[in-house]
């Protein structure tokens, strides 16, 4: 799966996510596009975005866009948090279908 980091996830957690083609919203040259615009722009080119962005579910019709979204809730976006977190985004990515909001948190 081509898979892409929003520009608030650690980009070291690309290496946790063995297997597909991981890239980052600054990679691209994205960072500082708002939410609606870079989802239009992700779904062009990737099968998953990453994020952290809690809000994002509230600001953006998820329903509206060929993408699936992980968010990831942990106690902060640095890497020792989310890290624990990359083995069930590896499960979620084959069951996480575009257009939707999958939630991946520390107490799961």
């Amino acid at each position: 799966m081509n898979i892409l980091l929003d520009e608030c996830v650690d980009r070291r957690l690309a290496r946790d996510l063995v297997g597909h083609a991981v890239t980052t919203v600054p990679r691209k040259g994205w960072s500082g596009i708002k939410n609606g615009d870079l989802l239009a722009l992700a779904e062009k080119e990737f099968d998953v975005f990453i994020t952290v962005d809690r809000k994002l579910s509230e600001q953006q019709h998820l329903p509206g866009f060929q993408i699936a979204i992980i968010l990831l809730r942990a106690r902060s976006n640095r890497l020792e948090d989310i890290r624990p977190l990359a083995s069930a985004v590896l499960e979620q990515l084959p069951h996480a279908p575009a257009g939707s909001l999958t939630v991946i948190n520390d107490r799961s």
